[in-house]
Parts: C-alpha cells; structure tokens; sequence
C-alpha cells in the first residue's frame, strides 16, 4: 500500500477530472466493475434523496436501526471537518489507515482515467461497506439522484426522497418537476419508496415515476401522517398510531423528517423500539447545533452560540421557525455563502427574527460569495447588515456592542465545517 495519508491521496484525487460536479454515471461504473463491482454486495441499501432533511433522516434512519440491534453502514456528503464524517463503517468512522488504503486502492483501480473526487470517493465508500459486516447501508445523495455517483445500486431495500424544493438549478433544472424528476431517478423498480412533504407539482412528478417503475409509494398525507401533541410526536399510518417523544434534533422541520424516518423503519419491519430510538439517539451536526463548549463558545460566554449549516430558501424558513419559538433574546447572524446559491432567497424568511446581520466570506473557499454581496442582499430583504473581515471579528463586535445576544453562524456547510474543525 502507497504510504501516503488519505489527505494527500484525495488532494490526487481532485486533479483526476477538470469539473468539481460532472452528472454522469458511466465513470463510477467503469471503476466499480474494475473494483469487482462491490456495490452488489452491500447489506440491504436505503437509498435518500431529497433537497432539504437527507441528512436528518438519515440520522434518525441510523439511530432506530442501531437502536434495534443493528450494524449501520452510512455514507453522507459533504463532511464538515474531516473527510472521515463521509464514511461510517458498521457504526464507527472510517480510521485513517483504513481510508488511506482504500482511497489508495481506488486511486490505482481507476489507472488515471477521468473521475471527479465524488464519484471515486464514493467508490472508494461502497468499496469499504463491501468489505465488512453489517446489517445494513445507508447512501445519502450527493445531488440529484438520477445521475448521482451513489444511483449505482439495482435493487435497495428502500428509498426515501424528503422534500424537494428549487436548488442546484444550474445542475438539475429551472423548475420544480425537473429537479423533481432528478430526486426521483433513485426509485427502482419494484421497491417500496417513502415520500416527505411534497408540493403538488413534485408529487406528481415522484408518484407517476414510481407508478411506472411499479414501485409502491408510501407518501406524506395519503399513508402516512406525523404531528405534535403536547410536546410529543404523533406518528400514524395504517398499522397504527405511536406516541414519541419529540425528535432530539431541533427544529419543527425535524417532525415530517422524524415521519419519514419512521415510515421507513416501519415498511422495513421495525416497531416502536426502533422509532423510540429514532427520535431520542439521531445526532447531526451543524443543523441548529448548539454550541456550548470550545474555543468558539469560550471567546464570548454570554452570547448564546448556534451553528447552522442549510443555505437555501427552505432551510432559512425551517430556521426562521425555530427562532420564533426560542426564548426572545436580540438575534444577530453571522452569515458566508456560496456564490451559487441563492442568497436572496435565503435572506427573506430570516428578515423577522434578526436585528442584525453580519456578512463574511468563507475562510478558504475559492467560490464564497463576497460579503458585500452577501450583506447587500440582506439590506435588500429588510435586514440591517454590515461586512466583518472574519467570523471572529463579528463576534467581537457582537459581543461589545450586544454582549448577551442569540448569535447563528450559517449560510453554508462550508463555513459550519470550518467553525467546528476551529472549535474542535
């Protein structure tokens, strides 16, 4: 085995295709079949796709089947602060020396050819979960899911799309049944599927696909319902009614995501132990993550620190919705997005519930979208807004000028990976 670390092997990686984001399948599957094709033997795979809650769901997927007894493959995208958060392996983070000589394996499989850095690193994860024992896999899509590095397996056990909402137009299509239509292209023929909430013209786009495909639909509002009830969650499909407690992610978009979980653990045959276990064990960081304790949270002890990592339209309202229902406290945000993303949108549903916006870039991203940009487009939606050289020294004005103030860290997973690998 090449004795080089897995971070310089992936720095290998990025140069092996000129695009970051390619949509095509033919690249995985030609490095697979040079693999010995380790995707047909995975455990039972339970396939997410979705615009916003892939991550949560898996989660709480992960914490009710652990919570059963089982082993628990898991791959997610992107990692926050270390590549390794990608890869979990029948419960526990790839090590590092695993990773090397798996990504090292890939790397001399692929003989040079053109692959992006996702397609080869989630060969590189399909290899590892072929490898060792366990229950189940769980694949969180990278984007899309038609023509996603991870839509390489034939039959799942189960696939799940959450709520589709407009994003990553540039990749999957100006309007909702387009993107729609892209998140449906993980429904296989035959194997049930589970829906989140869903807009009218995007349902319509999931359920004809499963129609043809012959794939039976358990769908948000038609099989399945979830609500709250005095600060438990109430879950009901047509098995029966449960009474849990409500998810331990925060958040009321948390709710339809804990459904869907749930409606999956049941179409697989778990009961009440396993959505007990969903809704208390899930852990997911940098979704309204709270932090207490580190470098970050010890600059500044009276401020209340939170860290968010959606950017896009739907993300800022689920985060909206929550300050609305924390204890009122003055709110300031500290905000750095992609210059892909739409940050207009983004700022509109937060306009009510922060004082005062402070705009960064994000520390070493080659495509941040500029702060002025970013805190223009925050005065353009009714938010007071100025411009701060770093995260650190916005919350030294914050904390001088509003020293006991609510502040959220957000607008992108990039800049949350980089608050928690400083505060790690």
């Amino acid at each position: 085995m090449n004795q080089a670390t897995s971070d310089v092997i992936l720095d290998r990686m990025m140069k092996l295709h000129p695009k970051v984001i390619d949509l095509v399948l033919d690249r995985c599957e030609r490095l697979l079949n040079a693999l010995g094709n380790p995707e047909r033997r995975l455990p039972p795979v339970i396939h997410i796709a979705g615009t916003n809650g892939k991550g949560s769901t898996q989660a709480m997927m992960r914490a009710g089947l652990e919570g059963a007894g089982k082993s628990v493959h898991a791959y997610t995208s992107p990692h926050l602060a270390r590549f390794h958060e990608r890869i979990c392996v029948a419960g526990e983070l790839i090590t590092e020396d695993y990773l090397a000589e798996i990504l090292d394996e890939c790397y001399e499989a692929n003989g040079g050819e053109s692959i992006t850095y996702f397609e080869i690193t989630t060969c590189a994860a399909l290899l590892a979960f072929a490898r060792q024992k366990a229950d189940f896999t769980l694949l969180e899509v990278g984007l899309g899911g038609r023509v996603d590095a991870t839509n390489v397996i034939d039959t799942p056990a189960l696939t799940i799309i959450t709520p589709v909402s407009i994003d990553h137009q540039q990749f999957l299509g100006d309007t909702l049944p387009e993107i729609a239509g892209e998140k449906a292209g993980i429904i296989k023929r035959g194997v049930p599927c589970i829906v989140g909430p869903q807009e009218d013209a995007a349902l319509e786009v999931i359920e004809g696909k499963a129609a043809r495909l012959g794939a039976p639909v358990f769908a948000y509002g038609q099989h399945w319902h979830v609500s709250t009830e005095s600060d438990r969650l109430i879950y009901q499909d047509e098995t029966g009614l449960l009474d849990l407690p409500m998810p331990a992610l925060l958040g009321g978009h948390q709710v339809q995501n804990a459904g869907a979980a749930i409606a999956g653990l049941r179409t697989l045959g778990f009961g009440e132990e396993a959505c007990m276990a969903a809704m208390t064990g899930a852990q997911w960081p940098a979704r309204m993550q709270r932090l207490k304790i580190g470098p970050w949270a010890d600059r500044s002890p009276a401020l209340e620190l939170w860290l968010d990592g959606g950017h896009n339209a739907a993300a800022a309202l689920a985060i909206a919705d929550l300050l609305a229902k924390l204890p009122k406290r003055d709110t300031h945000v500290i905000c750095g997005m992609l210059n892909t993303k739409d940050v207009s949108g983004y700022m509109r549903p937060l306009a009510a519930q922060v004082a005062q916006l402070h705009a960064v870039d994000i520390p070493g991203e080659i495509n941040t979208l500029p702060a002025d940009v970013t805190a223009q487009a925050a005065r353009n939606a009714g938010i007071p807004a100025q411009e701060a050289k770093s995260v650190q020294d916005a919350l030294a004005q914050i904390a001088k000028t509003t020293p006991t103030a609510r502040v959220l860290i957000c607008g992108s997973l990039y800049l949350a990976g980089h608050i928690l690998r400083e505060n790690g």
